[in-house]
Protein backbone atom coordinates (compact mmCIF):
# COMPACT_ATOMS: atom_id res chain seq x y z
CA UNK A 1 0.00 0.00 0.00
CA UNK A 2 1.52 3.41 -1.19
CA UNK A 3 -0.50 5.78 1.56
CA UNK A 4 1.79 4.54 4.80
CA UNK A 5 -1.01 3.77 7.60
CA UNK A 6 -0.50 5.90 10.70
CA UNK A 7 -2.03 4.85 14.06
CA UNK A 8 -2.16 6.89 16.92
CA UNK A 9 -2.59 4.92 20.55
CA UNK A 10 -6.30 6.18 20.38
CA UNK A 11 -7.37 5.39 16.84
CA UNK A 12 -8.33 2.45 15.30
CA UNK A 13 -6.74 0.27 12.78
CA UNK A 14 -8.27 -0.45 9.58
CA UNK A 15 -8.85 -3.62 7.25
CA UNK A 16 -8.57 -3.75 3.85
CA UNK A 17 -11.94 -5.58 2.32
CA UNK A 18 -11.88 -4.78 -1.46
CA UNK A 19 -10.09 -3.36 -3.85
CA UNK A 20 -11.27 -2.18 -7.47
CA UNK A 21 -9.06 -1.09 -10.46
CA UNK A 22 -10.30 1.86 -11.85
CA UNK A 23 -8.23 2.23 -15.52
CA UNK A 24 -5.24 0.74 -16.67
CA UNK A 25 -2.58 2.59 -14.57
CA UNK A 26 -3.31 0.64 -11.95
CA UNK A 27 -5.11 3.36 -9.72
CA UNK A 28 -7.54 1.73 -7.56
CA UNK A 29 -10.52 2.50 -4.75
CA UNK A 30 -9.50 0.71 -1.36
CA UNK A 31 -12.25 0.37 0.81
CA UNK A 32 -11.53 -0.85 4.41
CA UNK A 33 -13.80 -1.89 7.99
CA UNK A 34 -12.86 -0.20 10.84
CA UNK A 35 -13.84 -1.35 13.90
CA UNK A 36 -14.88 1.52 16.55
CA UNK A 37 -12.28 1.20 19.16
CA UNK A 38 -14.39 2.88 22.44
CA UNK A 39 -17.94 1.75 21.23
CA UNK A 40 -17.96 -1.84 20.86
CA UNK A 41 -20.52 -3.04 18.29
CA UNK A 42 -19.95 -0.79 15.27
CA UNK A 43 -18.19 -1.28 11.98
CA UNK A 44 -17.09 1.81 9.37
CA UNK A 45 -15.97 1.04 5.87
CA UNK A 46 -13.99 3.55 3.94
CA UNK A 47 -13.24 4.29 0.74
CA UNK A 48 -10.76 6.01 -0.93
CA UNK A 49 -8.75 6.17 -3.38
CA UNK A 50 -5.07 5.44 -4.26
CA UNK A 51 -2.52 6.60 -7.31
CA UNK A 52 -0.78 3.90 -9.14
CA UNK A 53 3.34 4.10 -9.12
CA UNK A 54 2.55 5.07 -12.95
CA UNK A 55 0.05 7.50 -12.25
CA UNK A 56 2.37 9.42 -9.60
CA UNK A 57 5.76 9.20 -11.92
CA UNK A 58 3.11 10.21 -15.92
CA UNK A 59 1.64 12.92 -13.62
CA UNK A 60 4.15 14.77 -10.67
CA UNK A 61 2.40 15.08 -7.14
CA UNK A 62 4.68 11.84 -6.32
CA UNK A 63 3.44 12.02 -2.96
CA UNK A 64 -0.14 12.61 -2.29
CA UNK A 65 -3.59 10.37 -2.48
CA UNK A 66 -6.55 12.78 -3.44
CA UNK A 67 -8.66 13.32 -0.48
CA UNK A 68 -11.59 12.11 -1.32
CA UNK A 69 -13.65 9.56 0.37
CA UNK A 70 -17.08 8.29 1.25
CA UNK A 71 -17.77 6.59 4.70
CA UNK A 72 -21.03 4.11 6.25
CA UNK A 73 -20.98 2.74 9.44
CA UNK A 74 -23.76 0.16 10.77
CA UNK A 75 -24.26 -1.80 13.96
CA UNK A 76 -22.56 -5.28 13.53
CA UNK A 77 -23.20 -6.71 16.81
CA UNK A 78 -24.78 -5.19 20.72
CA UNK A 79 -23.88 -1.41 20.77
CA UNK A 80 -21.93 -0.63 23.69
CA UNK A 81 -20.20 2.74 24.46
CA UNK A 82 -17.09 2.94 26.91
CA UNK A 83 -15.07 6.58 27.37
CA UNK A 84 -16.20 8.52 24.39
CA UNK A 85 -15.46 12.28 23.84
CA UNK A 86 -19.20 13.87 24.41
CA UNK A 87 -17.92 17.28 23.55
CA UNK A 88 -19.57 18.93 20.07
CA UNK A 89 -16.49 18.66 18.26
CA UNK A 90 -15.69 14.99 19.14
CA UNK A 91 -12.92 12.53 18.67
CA UNK A 92 -10.47 10.95 15.85
CA UNK A 93 -11.23 7.61 15.53
CA UNK A 94 -9.23 6.51 12.35
CA UNK A 95 -6.32 8.25 10.63
CA UNK A 96 -4.43 7.57 7.20
CA UNK A 97 -1.44 9.64 5.63
CA UNK A 98 -2.61 10.97 2.19
CA UNK A 99 0.74 12.65 1.32
CA UNK A 100 4.40 12.71 3.73
CA UNK A 101 3.60 15.64 5.61
CA UNK A 102 0.84 17.84 4.93
CA UNK A 103 -2.46 15.86 4.30
CA UNK A 104 -4.57 12.79 5.92
CA UNK A 105 -7.66 10.96 5.91
CA UNK A 106 -9.89 11.20 9.01
CA UNK A 107 -12.76 9.59 10.90
CA UNK A 108 -14.34 11.46 13.84
CA UNK A 109 -16.87 9.97 16.04
CA UNK A 110 -19.71 12.82 17.10
CA UNK A 111 -21.92 11.94 19.64
CA UNK A 112 -25.31 13.34 19.49
CA UNK A 113 -27.02 13.45 22.94
CA UNK A 114 -30.20 15.44 22.19
CA UNK A 115 -30.95 12.33 19.26
CA UNK A 116 -29.54 9.62 21.22
CA UNK A 117 -26.86 8.90 17.70
CA UNK A 118 -23.36 9.00 17.06
CA UNK A 119 -22.07 10.90 13.99
CA UNK A 120 -19.10 9.20 11.89
CA UNK A 121 -17.54 11.90 9.94
CA UNK A 122 -14.99 11.38 7.24
CA UNK A 123 -12.54 14.06 6.47
CA UNK A 124 -9.37 15.07 4.64
CA UNK A 125 -7.07 17.41 7.04
CA UNK A 126 -4.59 19.89 5.22
CA UNK A 127 -1.92 21.60 6.98
CA UNK A 128 -2.13 24.97 4.74
CA UNK A 129 -5.60 24.67 3.51
CA UNK A 130 -9.03 22.81 4.49
CA UNK A 131 -11.21 20.99 2.51
CA UNK A 132 -14.62 20.98 1.68
CA UNK A 133 -14.35 17.22 0.98
CA UNK A 134 -16.57 15.44 3.07
CA UNK A 135 -18.88 12.59 3.93
CA UNK A 136 -20.99 11.26 6.99
CA UNK A 137 -22.94 8.43 8.34
CA UNK A 138 -24.97 8.14 11.13
CA UNK A 139 -25.71 5.52 13.81
CA UNK A 140 -29.17 5.58 16.19
CA UNK A 141 -28.54 4.50 19.69
CA UNK A 142 -31.91 2.45 20.03
CA UNK A 143 -30.66 0.23 22.93
CA UNK A 144 -27.60 0.74 23.62
CA UNK A 145 -25.56 -0.03 26.84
Amino acid sequence: MIAALTLFPFTASADEVGRVGVDWVGNDIIIEAIQDPDVTGVTCHIAYFERSFFDRISNGNWFEDPSNASIDCRQTGPIVIGDIDRSEDGENVFRERQSIVLKSLRVKRIFDQENNTLIYLAHASELSQGSAKMSISTIPLYQAD
